[in-house]
């Protein structure tokens, strides 16, 4: 039997965040600025656990009103430590679904590094 997609999506992010899998594996599954996100807090293996492997103990879904969408939360367990995942998948025009966003709790995205300001014009 097939998982739904926010459960496979759950464990790949699991895979990466915790330093099972290289970023680039999220290639091809992201969309807009979410690989760029992965790319900023994967270095860190945040859900990289000292005892045993984390695993997914929960995942579940709210969905958009179009099914294009829908917003993820998941609980895992890291050792003794339960943490929190959330995440958006979007359905792309050929039906697959691509992760939109991702957040941990209590981490924070760390923000996109700003663009120089233009100079202004006396």
């Amino acid at each position: 039997r097939a998982l739904p997609p926010h459960t496979v999506f759950a464990e790949r992010l699991l895979a990466v965040l915790s330093g099972e899998r290289p970023v680039h594996w999220m290639l091809g599954h992201t969309v807009g600025e979410a690989y760029e996100q992965l790319v900023r807090i994967a270095p860190g293996t945040p859900l990289r656990s000292l005892g045993p492997r984390p695993v997914l103990r929960r995942c579940s879904v709210q969905v958009d009103e179009d099914r294009s969408a829908v917003e993820a939360f998941a609980s895992i367990a890291t050792g003794p430590r339960v943490r929190a995942m959330a995440f958006r998948l979007e359905r792309g025009e050929d039906l697959r679904w691509r992760c939109a966003a991702v957040e941990l709790d209590g981490l924070g995205i760390p923000p996109r590094p700003a663009a120089p300001l233009a100079p202004r014009s006396a």
